[in-house]
């Protein structure tokens, strides 16, 4: 796998200095498995060329126990594409080749650290087998790169085979060297979303120290977050819990200046958005949220006048201890606490605690359910508790052919017993709303794509209209 950096700042010899490498001398790095070859293709004042050549053995892979791509045939470990494609070696080998420019010091000319250059990258290749050029595209264009794909076929001499999911990669922005840096070592894993080691919690620091600065706010902030850690639920979570709370690494953290970058809303924060907003369009003054988690929706409610009457419930008890934690349940102050309260409970069990509110929210829960539950839960909520609106959301399958990793017929969560389609999601709330007196009115959630619709889909069912 080949990375290229080139640029015709003047001088453009410069660039040796930020990068720490002397474009007269061939140097290697080792590697856990292999070497990575730092060279320059060509170096004058007009235009400096690095080049970055991952040399990596499978034979050491494999025996050394590392985890390597492929499990579909006897030989997979030893025949992959790992050795040929940008992934999490290529995130190693600049971490190792460039350390000192990541972390921003240059001492023959530190007034170069903070200069914005123009850049163009090359990156050859770089494996999207889900997603494709859209996810890379979303991922680098917010940040503002001008991207430009080829992609390749499977094979010269068959190409009714189609293409395969290999890109080459070019890449140009006018930016500072160690932002250039930070932005590959977590967004080529990202689009792989493989590592080729054991991911930890030590991942989230660097995940959080690298992406400082721009990944709280990319729109994409939740993708990102979760391809670099593979799809781990425990870790992802707490990642971006830090993110929003903006949490960062102690030895990373800076002022920032006198406006602060306006931040960017993440797939969840949209969500809940849109929650609060239908739910103050209704006019409620009393409102529950069921499964409320951890409570994130609740912070919003009670920052909302409107609202005299709030509560939440949800069926882990654990979920309940982290809402009051976060919500400063024992610092509240008496009138606020007088407004809230949390209890625990199923929404498939009838439960007079559940009754007497205007609204109720329902943010991505009844996928948690398993189907033959439903006809209980629509009984529990719409029939017995009975609030004139309720808000409803939940996942779109359809979006999941964007989601790289992601198998046919997969779902996002482990816990997912079904991710419907917006035709099954509609059919489904008409249906509910036809029973018992409800009007239903649709909404996306989230960025539409064209074939596949939003990430999300949310319904809003009114009483007696």
């Amino acid at each position: 796998m080949l990375l290229t950096i080139t640029t015709t700042h003047s001088p453009a010899t410069d660039l040796g200095y930020l990068l720490h490498k002397h474009p007269d001398k061939f140097q290697s790095v080792d590697l856990p498995i292999g070497k990575a070859h730092i060279f320059y293709p060509e170096s004058s004042e007009e235009s400096t060329t690095i080049a970055v050549l991952l040399d990596i053995n499978p034979i050491d892979m494999v025996r050394s126990g590392r985890k390597v791509s492929g499990t579909g045939f006897s030989l997979a470990q030893y025949v992959n594409d790992r050795p040929y494609v940008a992934s999490s070696f290529m995130s190693v080998a600049l971490s190792k080749a460039f350390s000192t420019a990541m972390n921003g010091n240059c001492a023959d000319k530190p007034e170069l650290v903070d200069t914005k250059l123009p850049l163009q990258v090359k990156l050859a290749v770089l494996p999207a087998p889900k997603g494709g050029e859209i996810l890379i595209r979303k991922l680098f264009e917010p940040l503002g790169y001008k991207v430009k794909l080829q992609r390749h076929i499977l094979d010269d001499s068959f190409k009714d085979w189609g293409d395969s999911k290999y890109f080459t990669l070019e890449l140009s922005h006018t930016i500072t060297i160690k932002e250039l840096l930070s932005h590959l070592y977590i967004l080529i894993p990202a689009i792989d979303n493989f590592k080729h080691y054991f991911v930890s919690q030590d991942e989230i620091n660097k995940l959080l120290e690298k992406g400082k600065g721009w990944l709280s706010t990319h729109p994409e902030m939740e993708q990102i977050t979760r391809r670099y850690l593979i799809n781990l639920h425990s870790l992802s979570r707490e990642a971006l819990e830090r993110l929003n709370e903006g949490d960062e690494p102690q030895e990373a953290a800076e002022e920032e200046g006198s406006k602060e970058k306006e931040r960017k809303e993440t797939l969840h924060q949209k969500r809940l958005s849109l929650v609060l907003e239908q739910l103050k369009k209704s006019g409620a003054q009393k409102v529950i949220d069921l499964g409320c988690g951890e409570g994130k929706l609740l912070r919003m409610l009670l920052k909302e006048k409107q609202f005299s009457t709030i509560a939440g419930t949800d069926v882990s008890y654990n979920e309940l201890t982290r809402a009051k934690d976060r919500l400063h349940w024992d610092e509240m102050a008496p009138r606020q606490k007088e407004r809230i309260s949390l209890f625990q409970g199923a929404l498939t069990y009838k439960d007079k605690r559940m009754e007497g509110y205007d609204a109720a929210a329902i943010v991505e829960v009844i996928e948690h359910l398993d189907t033959n539950r439903l006809l209980a839960f629509e009984r529990v909520v719409f029939e017995f508790a009975n609030p004139k609106t309720v808000v409803l959301t939940t996942p779109n399958g359809e979006y999941n052919v964007l989601f790289e990793g992601m198998d046919a017929g997969s779902m996002r969560h482990t816990d997912h017993r079904f991710e419907w389609t917006r035709k099954e999601f509609e059919s489904w709330a008409n249906g509910v709303g036809k029973r018992n007196n409800y009007t239903v009115e649709f909404l996306p959630v989230g960025e539409i794509e064209k074939k596949v619709g939003p990430p999300s889909q949310m319904a809003v069912f009114t009483y007696g209209n």
